[in-house]
């Protein structure tokens, strides 16, 4: 059977390389061996910030089956399968060499290929196209999959596709040039907006809906923007203040209703660092059983029992963001977490205002060694982040002695995007913010300061809404198991 094959061959190479191995490794070979023979659903979650080391586990039962596989990773990811995992399969020889098709998808010779490695703008394209056959599935990143997945899918209607409408359609060049004005006085004449993003509603885009709806035939990115819309996709135009240009973006929310049919009745191998406050890739508005996902199997592959706490610093009353004196509350007790630090210190919050305030005050003290989203502190240095960057780029960074949370990581409703799914999940009557944006931003919170775990860090939290609030017991069970901390000793 697969499943002892990938056992049997998984253990020797652990043991010819020696290590202190991840202690999951034979079980996921032996889920996703079981999974890809059945050709059925499986879910497995890990722990968030698991050493990326389980990777082996999930490549051994690829390079030992004989499935038609396609999978499905983020450039950070394709990155390391292709520089370290696949080398180290191919270092061991034999049976574990696998091979693997990048390109080309659409050619025919490329059906014969054994497995596909594709982004998730491959999986849309050929799931559109009908090219994906009856692949099986393996998406190791299943926290991601929703927003890569709208990212795939996003329409994007810049000012020279505006152009290429109006010479397409020459006599309707003035409607056009007029509709597009009114759609520029509704945007620029906005303040200033946050993250330089202004939603717009339906009525907003009606009357250009209209007049596509009577020129035909549309370039490629104006038929699918009529095709789409209506209160499953939200719409914003992202401003460029200094040009005064403005591009119009629409994504879906629920990106797998949009691709319906794509998991049902397929094999697919789900991995993904869930912790415990996600559902299985869950969106606003639907669940798994609705968009074709429906695991036979669904485990859960938590870290060891940590022996030491996680030393945690979080003040009984702190003011809440939207005091006055917040921003200084901020400055103040980041200035006491950085003095006495020999290690790397990571400043993370969302708002712009607030963070470039207090990347300056800081630096303005600390010199040099306050940097704004930096991948080349100094080794005792202060990086000043959002969230989303520091997600995305921790690992190109030494493992930090302290994380400073200045604002929790829970999405703003200012965002288009976020308020579009808080009202999808408002029109069904559901709790938006225990039900969409606590539980997304409890699995940021634990992604984020999962290497304080491995460091031996601390972690300070100056957002007054965790004491303040009753859903600050959730985001305290989500940290556990840790430690006050409730004085500051220098190191």
């Amino acid at each position: 059977m697969l499943e002892a094959q990938a056992h049997h061959q998984l253990k020797a190479l652990l043991q010819r390389e020696g290590g202190e191995p991840w202690p999951h490794h034979l079980t996921l070979s032996r889920l996703v061996a079981r999974s890809l023979r059945r050709g059925d659903q499986t879910l497995v979650r890990l722990a968030p910030g698991s050493d990326p080391s389980w990777l082996i586990g999930l490549l051994v039962p690829l390079a030992l089956s004989e499935a038609r596989l396609a999978l499905v990773v983020s450039d950070a990811l394709r990155q390391r399968l292709l520089r370290v995992e696949l080398p180290r399969l191919a270092a061991a020889g034999g049976s574990l060499s696998l091979s693997c098709l990048e390109a080309d998808f659409e050619r025919q010779e490329a059906q014969h290929a054994r497995l596909w490695l594709l982004s998730h703008a491959d999986l849309v394209g050929l799931w559109q196209h009908g090219r994906l056959g009856d692949r099986q599935l393996v998406i190791p990143e299943i926290e991601q999959l929703d927003e890569s997945l709208r990212q795939a899918l996003e329409i994007r209607l810049a000012p020279e596709h505006w152009e290429q409408l109006g010479r397409a359609h020459p006599a309707a060049r003035a409607s056009l040039l007029e509709l597009h004005a009114r759609l520029s006085r509704r945007v620029l004449a906005q303040p200033q907006p946050p993250h330089r993003l202004v939603a717009l509603a339906e009525h907003d885009e009606a009357p250009l809906r209209q007049l596509l709806a009577l020129l035909q035939p549309l370039p490629a990115p104006w038929r699918r923007w009529l095709e789409s819309g209506g209160a499953t996709w939200a719409s914003w135009a992202r401003v460029e203040p200094q040009v005064l240009h403005w591009t119009l973006h629409r994504q879906p929310l629920e990106p797998l209703q949009v691709l319906s049919g794509l998991l049902e009745g397929r094999g697919a191998v789900l991995i993904g660092q869930l912790g415990e406050n996600r559902t299985d890739s869950s969106g606003p508005t639907s669940s798994g059983s609705e968009r074709g996902l429906t695991p036979t199997v669904s485990v859960t592959l938590g870290d060891p029992p940590l022996a030491d706490p996680l030393p945690l610093f979080a003040p009984l009353r702190q003011p809440l963001p939207n005091s006055p004196v917040f921003a200084e509350h901020l400055l103040e007790q980041s200035r006491r977490l950085v003095l006495g630090q020999t290690g790397l210190t990571v400043v993370l919050l969302d708002d712009e205002g607030l963070r470039l305030g207090l990347t300056s005050a800081l630096a303005a003290e600390f010199g040099r060694r306050v940097v704004h989203e930096s991948t080349a502190p100094e080794s005792n240095g202060v990086v000043c982040a959002r969230w989303s960057w520091w997600l995305g780029h921790h690992h190109r960074l030494p493992l930090p002695c302290q994380v400073v949370v200045g604002l929790l990581p829970i999405a703003s409703l200012e965002d288009p995007l976020t308020a579009a799914r808080v009202q999808a999940l408002r029109r069904l009557g559901r709790d938006w913010f225990r039900e969409g944006l606590l539980p997304d931003g409890l699995n940021r919170l634990q992604l984020g300061v999962a290497g304080l775990r491995r460091s031996g860090g601390r972690l300070a939290i100056l957002d007054g809404r965790l004491r303040g609030r009753s859903w600050g017991r959730q985001v305290l069970r989500a940290l556990e198991p840790w430690i006050t901390l409730s004085r500051l000793l220098p190191h």
